[in-house]
């Protein structure tokens, strides 16, 4: 029966305490079984209550008090598994400020982040007032005009191959003005420039829709202005050719209420009244309402958008830089 029960012990402890393959396993297995307390349970009979001993459970404490008592063996880690742990700061930033508790009313509470306001700002420059968008001295066009119908592109205003000219230097800048319109097709019979000049005879120029459609090209507004032409009177626009007309200074662009396109023809004369936005054809004697510049006005006036901030002192002048 001893036997037996020590067989079983064995068993038992090494399936829930104890490697098989682990020698020490089995000292300590020895060392548990032969402790005096369980061999004298094993050796003697039940004592005189009559109640048995739970050798099991005594068996299993002695192997769990040894199991804890037991040093632990340290496992080798290699280090490129070892990630470094950055040092905690010591106290919150300035520029973080948290809110102390959490309530429903968010709009109460103090906002997650603030800027701090200790940083040195950056002065800005002052600003100064900005000339209305109401005319001034130069506000009537007279002259004669060029006729033109819908979806006049880039490419016929300039074609892509006098690009290369350079509008900055004043010689190619003329010449730029030699080439204005020269895209449009065979339709138009009376050319806009004549050959070998640089400046065109017509100062108006009248279209229909979308005027200036096409490429992005800044030469179109600028070609047409090197030509003479002061303002582009027209039923709509490319939005490109509008913006750069305002950018670069060179002409008008102005909107007709009606298509003023069918019923004026080349070389009739004409005067465009800013003040009053409305054309008149002296050679028809007709009248047309013209849509305000606004606010693109006094951009056109001054030059161009870099002219305008200058004189409004948006931007440092070239004598103060």
């Amino acid at each position: 029966m001893v036997k037996v029960l020590t067989n079983l012990l064995t068993s038992l402890c090494r399936f829930f305490f104890f490697n098989k393959n682990n020698k020490s396993a089995d000292l300590q297995l020895h060392k548990t079984l032969t402790h005096p307390h369980i061999h004298h349970h094993l050796q003697t009979s039940p004592p005189q209550h009559h109640q048995p001993v739970d050798i099991f459970a005594a068996a299993a404490a002695m192997a769990t008090t040894a199991a804890i008592r037991q040093p632990i063996r340290a496992t080798a880690i290699p280090k490129s598994s070892l990630t470094p742990k950055l040092p905690r700061p010591s106290s919150t930033p300035t520029f973080f400020t948290m809110p102390t508790t959490c309530s429903t009313k968010c709009r109460t509470q103090k906002p997650l982040i603030s800027v701090s306001r200790s940083h040195n700002r950056i002065p800005l420059a002052p600003i100064h007032a900005l000339p209305t968008s109401s005319p001034t001295q130069t506000t009537t066009f007279h002259g004669l005009c060029y006729v033109v119908g819908d979806n006049i592109d880039t490419d016929q205003i300039i074609p892509a191959e006098y690009l290369t000219l350079v509008p900055s230097k004043p010689d190619e800048y003329k010449k730029l003005g030699s080439y204005a319109l020269c895209g449009l097709p065979g339709s138009y019979t009376t050319r806009f420039v004549e050959e070998k000049e640089t400046e065109s005879k017509y100062k108006i120029v009248i279209g229909g829709a979308n005027f200036g459609c096409g490429s992005s090209r800044e030469h179109a507004p600028v070609a047409l202005g090197a030509a003479g032409v002061v303002a582009v009177v027209a039923e709509s626009y490319a939005r490109i050719f509008f913006r750069n007309s305002v950018a670069t200074g060179e002409v008008y662009p102005l909107e007709s209420e009606g298509r003023v396109c069918e019923e004026c023809r080349t070389g009739d004369v004409v005067t465009v009244e800013l003040g009053e936005s409305k054309l008149i054809n002296h050679s028809t004697g007709k009248e047309y309402r013209l849509k305000p510049i606004g606010d693109a006005g006094p951009v056109i006036e001054a030059g161009g958008i870099f002219a305008y901030a200058r004189m409004t002192g948006m931007i440092p002048s070239r004598a103060s830089g």
